[in-house]
């Protein structure tokens, strides 16, 4: 039979027999839901017009931030001939787009799984080079969160300024907003939010129809009567230069530079479909080429189009960034007849920039995860968290780029300085990994293909080193610092895993070689049991140690504190136990030192092998941590590292059996008054009482007083008899076949099975093992329904196609219980379709 919990502990999972969940875990499920299965975790392909709305808003929402950029740094050295310079300038960022494109389209076309430039250069530099494109790649996802949010959050002051008003917050409401945005994207992609969907395609079709509108009805008002300069705005301005250098002086290349370098955060975003390339629908390669394309033009035709309209209505960037070039070009060619479209292309362009920054929420965890497990991140960035979501990465995206939103107080220009650099590093290393292969391949075509990726390389590259230089007093000195250091840390990262594996993996390698593991041999084991004090962890660990058959059994309690020491010893022997008590004195009450020598002398001893038994007591996790220091922790770290050594901590759960005492003595206590005078198993109310003094006065709470010998042994024997009774009247035990779902005919309930008889069980696998037996070995699955387990085992098996946990399974045979439950032995099975 399988004991069960009262309801009142019993968890909210099928069955009702589980034990109570923690405080962080029921928090954590009322906030996000709860938890997706691994069954959950469906792949959905996209076509080509969800496509380019979900993987290009990225891309696209650039476009409404380029330009301003570009003016931001002419403005201020030459003035109003900086709405002349616009039109050159941004040919030159369109060249870039183009070259981009084109390489990416190589990209797509060859590698056809996820990754990018990551991928392009792991497979044709190898991993360490890779990982320069991995520290480009991430430092890109994170800077593009901020700028994002900080450039939507800009959209929507410029629609309702009067919020740069409102008391306290109104001086920092770019941060305010751009800070909730962020912890609003954090949580709904905990919870397990898809880009996969047409609620985050429809931003990029919004903005890209209403700017292209706003772009057209400009042409036709300018063709037809010409357009209004912009009115002026309250707020500063950003410094008119009065430059009057030549085009060729020093200071205006420097300028130009500046701008370009500014611009080029136009082509970020462009990337995304080769990280997403294996989510399209067949045939991928061509799709994605398909896919680029059309997301370049409408960058491209967005970008000049602003840029334009920015050279007819010299709209003016401000200090505060708002009102943005985009919202006063709306305004003007909207006027106050088409009022309705400026708050429509402000709608739609923080609709994008956040859609847009939401990209990166998916794309980091991703690319954190595939870095690491190539070993060169930290292993549990790879884990999935409660949701299915890539939690840990998630995690680490919202801080990074909340420490950025706070410190350049959510200004766009501020950002911009840390973006450039990881960006176009990654067009980079893309386009140079694709040279190489077109080199090695020599595939068809090969020489054109070598010579459009090795531009969009040289390109790029030269792109990285203008920003390095140009913005480097503005903030790119830290990236100029960080990235170098990162990927020595990653690499550094990556030969700790190695070493690692190359000592975990020496014993296959022995094995292969046919050299035969080393047995040890020890005639002399001692195991020492630490005690601190007498109580029922302590009688645990006492049982624990005995199993263990030493040849020799000893009891140490190191002296700290003379009186409790000799207390103690008093309740040891009190107690009744045959085992002696050392008391050994550590005047400096180091206890780490004090049980490595003494472990130590014990080991050194010839044929010798000394294993340490701690006990330890389990508290709530945030009391406990307060209340105690985890000393038998610290005493195993230490202990494990003596040859010949080992330490094994019996942990015991005070706070779950504390509940669980409280709740049987209330069922009891509920019984007696309904009943009359009894209980309803005819054990008297006082019984549960008995049983709690008992337990206090083992664990010292009461000092001992009334507790005869032997009482610690009858108080530990009564809290495991409490643990193993069902609850009687006063709360009803669950009933294995209530709330489950109905079986088929034939079907038994696994903890209905209690004798040798043929049976039919359902179940899903909980664990598989592989246990070796002379010369051959068992295979072993645990399969579990809602009332109880099973074990299967099938003998010469060593794998059964299907067989893994997690499945369902159906399986028929003769029943045999054993000292684990009911067991089969070479059943025949079913596997079934899985469920949620």
């Amino acid at each position: 039979m399988i004991n069960q919990l009262p309801d009142e502990l019993a968890g909210d999972v099928a069955g009702g027999s589980e034990l109570p969940e923690t405080f962080g875990y029921t928090l954590k499920r009322k906030l996000l839901g709860p938890p997706l299965v691994n069954e959950q975790m469906s792949e959905q392909r996209l076509s080509r017009p969800l496509a380019l709305g979900v993987l290009s808003c990225d891309g696209i929402s650039s476009a409404a931030y380029g330009t301003e950029e570009m003016l931001i740094e002419m403005i201020q050295v030459v003035g109003l001939a900086a709405f002349t310079l616009i039109l050159p300038m941004t040919l030159v960022v369109l060249a870039g787009i183009a070259l981009v494109v084109l390489s990416y389209r190589e990209v797509v076309s060859v590698y056809t799984r996820a990754g990018g430039s990551y991928v392009v250069a792991r497979e044709n530099f190898g991993p360490r080079v890779a990982q320069v494109a991995a520290v480009a790649l991430l430092i890109d996802y994170t800077v593009t969160v901020a700028v994002q949010t900080a450039a939507g959050s800009a959209a929507i002051v410029s629609a309702f300024p009067q919020l740069a008003n409102i008391p306290v917050i109104g001086s920092n409401i770019l941060i305010v907003i751009s800070v909730v945005a962020v912890l609003i994207m954090c949580y709904g992609n905990l919870r397990g939010i898809r880009e996969a969907g047409r609620a985050f395609a429809m931003p990029t079709y919004l903005f890209s129809g209403s700017v292209a509108a706003m772009i057209v009805v400009g042409l036709i008002r300018e063709v037809s009567g010409g357009l209004p300069h912009v009115s002026s705005y309250p707020g500063p301005t950003f410094a008119i230069g009065h430059s009057t250098e030549g085009l060729i002086s020093i200071g205006m290349i420097y300028m130009l530079a500046k701008a370009f370098a500014n611009g080029g955060s136009s082509l970020t975003g462009i990337e995304a479909v080769s990280n997403a390339v294996g989510a399209l629908r067949p045939p991928e390669g061509r799709n994605a080429r398909q896919i680029l394309i059309t997301q370049g033009s409408i960058v491209a035709f967005l970008i000049a189009g602003i840029s334009w309209l920015a050279h007819v209505t010299h709209a003016i960037p401000y200090l505060a960034g708002y009102p943005t070039v985009l919202a006063q070009e709306a305004n003007v060619v909207f006027g106050h007849a088409g009022h309705f479209m400026y708050f429509v292309v402000q709608a739609a362009t923080a609709l994008i920039l956040f859609t847009g920054g939401n990209t990166s929420f998916s794309g980091f965890p991703f690319l954190a995860s595939f870095v690491a497990t190539d070993s060169f991140l930290p292993r549990w960035l790879t884990k999935r968290g409660h949701r299915l979501a890539l939690s840990n990465g998630i995690i680490v995206l919202t801080v990074v780029s909340l420490v950025l939103l706070i410190t350049t107080r959510a200004q766009v220009n501020g950002l911009i300085p840390f973006y450039a650099i990881g960006v176009f590093t990654g067009f980079a290393m893309a386009g140079f990994g694709m040279a190489k292969y077109h080199k090695r391949v020599k595939e068809r075509g090969w020489r054109r293909r070598r010579i459009i990726n090795g531009t969009a390389a040289v390109y790029t590259a030269i792109v990285v080193v203008i920003f390095a230089v140009v913005k480097f007093t503005e903030g790119a000195w830290l990236i100029v610092i960080v990235f170098p250091v990162l990927v020595f840390l990653l690499i550094r990262l990556n030969r700790e895993y190695r070493m690692e594996a190359e000592v975990l993996e020496d014993i296959g390698d022995r094995r292969a070689a046919g050299i035969p593991p080393r047995q040890p041999n020890y005639s002399r084991r001692v195991v020492l049991i630490f005690v601190d004090d007498v109580d029922l962890a302590t009688f645990a660990a006492i049982r624990y140690a005995r199993g263990l058959r030493p040849t020799t059994l000893r009891a140490v309690h190191f002296i700290i504190d003379g009186a409790r020491a000799q207390m103690v010893h008093e309740k040891w022997v009190r107690f009744g136990q045959d085992i002696p008590l050392e008391m050994i004195d550590a005047p400096d009450r180091r206890l780490t030192r004090a049980s490595i020598e003494l472990v130590s002398r014990e080991a050194a001893q010839k044929s010798t092998q000394v294993t340490v038994v701690l006990p330890r007591r389990g508290y709530a996790p945030l009391l406990g941590r307060i209340l105690h220091d985890r000393t038998a922790d610290k005493i195993a770290e230490v202990v494990s590292q003596v040859p010949n050594a080992a330490a094994t901590i019996i942990p015991f759960d005070v706070e779950s059996r504390v509940h669980l005492l409280h709740a049987t003595q209330a069922a009891r206590l509920a019984a007696a008054a309904g009943n009359g005078t009894q209980a309803g198993n005819g054990t008297q109310p006082g019984d549960g009482t008995q049983a709690v003094r008992g337990v206090e006065a083992v664990s010292g709470t009461s000092g001992g007083n009334g507790v005869q010998g032997g009482e610690g042994e009858k108080a530990e024997s009564v809290l495991l008899k409490e643990e193993r009774k069902p609850a009687t009247a006063g709360i009803s035990a669950p009933n294995g076949n209530a709330g489950s779902p109905p079986r088929g005919a034939g079907i038994s309930a696994i903890s209905e099975l209690n004798g040798a008889r043929k049976a039919t069980v359902e179940g899903k696998i909980r664990s598989v093992e592989i246990h070796p037996v002379e010369n051959s070995c068992v295979f072993d699955a645990t399969i579990a329904d809602e009332t109880g387990t099973l074990t299967a085992k099938f003998y010469g098996r060593s794998s059964i196609p299907g067989f893994e946990p997690g499945t369902r399974v159906r399986l028929a045979g003769k029943v045999s219980m054993r000292e684990g439950g009911p067991a089969m032995i070479n059943p025949a099975y079913e596997l079934l379709p899985r469920g949620e």
